[in-house]
C-alpha cells in the first residue's frame, strides 16, 4: 500500500490534471468531463432535495457552527516580570476537505469540516469527493458543500486527491491544511504529505461505535446508530455493551426494522454480521472496562446517568 500511495503522488506531481483523469478512470472505473463541478451545481442540487432533507442539511449546518463559534479563541497577552508575551490567531488561507464517497455519501463530513473552516474564517474552501458511477457527486453532497459555503467542489477521491490538494494542479489549487476521513490509501496519502500541508490526525479509519446502554434507551435509537456507523463499510466496529439482556433483545428486533428501511440494508447487515457485538456484562464497571479496552473512536452512552459515567471513561475519541 505505501508504495502503491507514492507511485500515485508522484504522478500527480509529474503530471498534474492529466494523472487525475488517468487515475481516477484506473482506480475508479469513471471517465470524467471536467474536474471541477460547476459554481452552480450546489445550489441547484439542494433545490431539487425533498424538503425534509434540505431542512436537515440546513440544521445539521447550526448545530455545527454552533459548536464551534464557541471554540474561538482571541489574541492574548501574558505580562511577567517586564516581558510582555503575545498570542495572536490566524486561520490558514486555504483548505482542503476530503469526503468519503463512492458507495455511499456523507453529507455530514462536508458539514463537520467546510463549516469549521468557515467558522475559523479560512480564505478559500476546497472539497474532493470521489465520483459516482456516472462520474458526478451525489445530490446530498453537492447541497452539502451549498450549505456549507464550500468555494470549490473536485469529483476527486483517493490518493490522487490528497496528491492535488498538497501540490497543486492546473484545475485544483494547492491548500494549507488537509483534513477529513478516508480509508487506509487515503490515511498514508496525507501523512506522505504532511511536509507539504499540514493534517491533523493522519490515521482517522476504520470508523467505531461502541453504545453504552441500559433499559431508559429506546431500542430503535440505538439500532439507527449502530446501522449508522456500519454503513460506513466492513472494517470498523459497530457494538453494544450493555448489562441488561433485555436490551440486547430489543435492539436485536429493532435492527431488523430499521434495516428494512435503509436503501443499504443488505451491504450494512453484512457489516453488522462480521464486525456488530452485542456484549454482556454483569455490571457498569464491566461496560466501561469493555469500553476503555477497545478505545473507540466514538463512544455513545445512552444511559439514565450519562454525565456520571462520563467522567470514569478514559480511552475514547468522542462520548
Amino acid at each position: 500500500v505505501v508504495n502503491t500511495v507514492s507511485e500515485t503522488i508522484a504522478e500527480v506531481r509529474e503530471m498534474g490534471d492529466a494523472a487525475l483523469y488517468d487515475l481516477t478512470e484506473r482506480f475508479d472505473g469513471v471517465q470524467l468531463e471536467s474536474l471541477t463541478a460547476s459554481s452552480e451545481a450546489g445550489a441547484i442540487a439542494l433545490s431539487s432535495l425533498p424538503d425534509d432533507l434540505r431542512k436537515a442539511l440546513v440544521v445539521a449546518e447550526a448545530a455545527v457552527r454552533k459548536h464551534h463559534e464557541k471554540e474561538l479563541r482571541s489574541s492574548r497577552e501574558t505580562f511577567d516580570r517586564g516581558l510582555r508575551i503575545r498570542t495572536l490567531r490566524r486561520p490558514v488561507a486555504r483548505a482542503g476537505c476530503y469526503v468519503p464517497g463512492g458507495r455511499a455519501s456523507y453529507p455530514s463530513t462536508v458539514l463537520m469540516t467546510a463549516v469549521v473552516a468557515r467558522v475559523a474564517g479560512v480564505d478559500k474552501v476546497t472539497v474532493c469527493v470521489p465520483p459516482d458511477e456516472g462520474g458526478r457527486v451525489s445530490n446530498t453532497t453537492l447541497a452539502a458543500t451549498e450549505v456549507a459555503g464550500v468555494d470549490t467542489v473536485h469529483p476527486v477521491g483517493g490518493v490522487q486527491a490528497i496528491a492535488a490538494m498538497a501540490y497543486g494542479t492546473e484545475s485544483v489549487g494547492k491548500v494549507d491544511v488537509i483534513v477529513g476521513p478516508g480509508n487506509v490509501y487515503v490515511a498514508l496519502a496525507k501523512q506522505q504529505v504532511a511536509g507539504a500541508v499540514r493534517v491533523p490526525s493522519a490515521f482517522t479509519g476504520p470508523s467505531e461505535v461502541v453504545v453504552l446502554a441500559d433499559g431508559t434507551a429506546p431500542a430503535e435509537f440505538i439500532a439507527t446508530d449502530l446501522v449508522a456507523q456500519a454503513e460506513h463499510g466492513p472494517d470498523g466496529i459497530s457494538w453494544l455493551v450493555t448489562w441488561d439482556g433485555a436490551v440486547g433483545d430489543a435492539v436485536d428486533l429493532a435492527l431488523e426494522v430499521v434495516l428494512q428501511e435503509t436503501s443499504r440494508g443488505d451491504e450494512i447487515a453484512a457489516t453488522l454480521a462480521s464486525k456488530g457485538r452485542c456484549v454482556l456484562v454483569d455490571s457498569e464497571q464491566q461496560a466501561l472496562d469493555v469500553v476503555d479496552a477497545i478505545a473507540p473512536e466514538h463512544l455513545q452512552l445512552m444511559v439514565s446517568t450519562p454525565e456520571t459515567l462520563a467522567e470514569r471513561v478514559r480511552n475514547a475519541g468522542a462520548v
